[in-house]
């Protein structure tokens, strides 16, 4: 590696896309000298619908990033999020080929190899195997098996799988920006990289990224990722509930959630007043904190719920020891995090993004998790080949051409 390297990580959202350019010495120190934002528009919930306005805001935030940076970047580590998520867990097992049986690094690529055979429908790819632990005849716990001897060695891994159209959306907008993909990484596992220390993961934690479109959320136990799952709801379903009950844009609604909103009562909230912009010239009318707040917790209930109902689908949900970690832009709400501890019942605290220096101010919020943690995922993943959604040899459109010509030969 030369003396300096450059990375590139880039946060797709449903609300806002954003870029972060880091630089990396021989000491293996990250340091963010760039940070570039801008509004997401073409997305939904994670999901491409609009590639050209999509492709508008990658480049909008690339630049931005690039200007402040002072250098230029032809690839990004992109995150990946959406209800098109599904994970679950496997198992490979192989027989231990290496001189003496000791077990080699081709031994773990081939049980990895043999974990992800598993049966996907044909629109779905594996995104991530991620090994949990490794087992040496029937002596589980292993963490790393290179150099022990033995005849059978498996591996238990955590697959995440994604839509190949979606994945494949994703890459042809960052290639139409004008860059390259080096690998497009699941965001609560890039954000984990950030916001999590290596104690919680070993003792139990959930990490929780509520997000403007997507609540991401993953569980970690003894170091290793034990659950995976994306809700559709996030911060976005909270500013539409402003604006359609209050009458307002959502422009407006997003401001006052910012600047007033709340998801509990407080002592006051019914005497302090707050002024409601009307839409396209109605005139603003004065409403009270108090009715702000009867609008906001009940989707708060219902996000932070439906969330603890998909955590509870994991048999380790007893094993989370530290608690819980709310991080995304939802979660700087005030009362979000004491909402949490209610739901949750057990101790929650805002993740902020750690282990980087330079620009601190600007990368160390909570909005900012997954877009350091990208670049923390490549320092570390770097080198690695991941599925390459870019190309359609499994599209739609190419199956139905192979459909259609074998259609055609047999009239």
């Amino acid at each position: 590696m030369d003396a300096v390297d450059i990375i590139a990580g880039l946060d797709i959202g449903t609300t806002k896309i954003g870029c972060f350019i880091a630089e990396v010495n021989e000491a293996q120190e990250i340091k963010i000298i760039g940070v570039g934002t801008a509004p997401s528009e073409g997305l939904r919930y994670g999901i491409v619908v609009d590639s050209e306005k999509t492709v508008r805001s990658i480049r909008a935030a690339v630049e931005k990033a690039e200007e402040m940076a002072d250098v230029q970047v032809d690839m990004v580590y992109a995150g990946i999020a959406g209800d098109h998520i599904r994970s679950i867990n496997g198992r490979g097992v192989v027989a231990i080929t290496g001189e003496d049986n000791e077990v080699s690094e081709e031994d773990i690529r081939r049980v990895i190899e043999a974990a992800r055979a598993v049966a996907l429908p044909l629109d779905r790819e594996v995104i991530h195997i991620l090994p949990q632990e490794f087992i040496v005849d029937d002596q589980r716990g292993i963490r790393d098996p290179v150099g022990m001897t033995g005849v059978r060695l498996e591996a238990e891994v955590h697959i995440v799988t994604g839509a190949i159209a979606s994945a494949q959306n994703i890459y042809r907008c960052i290639e139409k920006a004008g860059y390259s993909t080096a690998s497009l990484v699941l965001e609560p596992l890039a954000s984990s990289y950030s916001v999590l220390s290596e104690d919680e993961k070993e003792l139990g934690v959930i990490l929780v990224d509520i997000g403007g479109g997507t609540s991401d959320i993953a569980l970690f136990y003894e170091g290793c990722i034990r659950h995976t799952a994306v809700v559709a709801l996030g911060g976005r379903n909270v500013t539409n509930d402003l604006a359609i009950m209050l009458r307002t844009p959502i422009e407006s609604a997003e401001r006052l959630k910012i600047a007033h909103g709340h998801a509990l009562h407080c002592e006051g909230d019914k005497e302090m007043v707050v002024e409601v912009p009307g839409v396209n010239g109605r005139p603003s009318r004065r409403i009270s904190k108090g009715l702000l707040v009867d609008i906001i917790q009940p989707r708060m209930v219902e996000i932070l719920t439906i969330i603890y109902e998909e955590i509870k689908k994991s048999t380790y949900v007893n094993l989370m020891t530290t608690g819980l970690v709310l991080t995304g832009g939802a979660s700087l709400l005030p009362g979000t995090m004491e909402l949490a501890e209610e739901i949750f019942n057990m101790p929650v605290k805002i993740g902020h993004p750690t282990g980087f220096t330079g620009m601190v101010a600007e990368a160390g919020t909570p909005q900012s998790a997954t877009g350091v943690g990208l670049i923390q995922y490549a320092l570390k993943h770097r080198g690695e080949e991941g599925p390459d959604f870019s190309k359609e040899k499994k599209s739609f459109s190419s199956l139905y051409e192979k459909f259609k010509q074998l259609f055609d030969r047999k009239i």
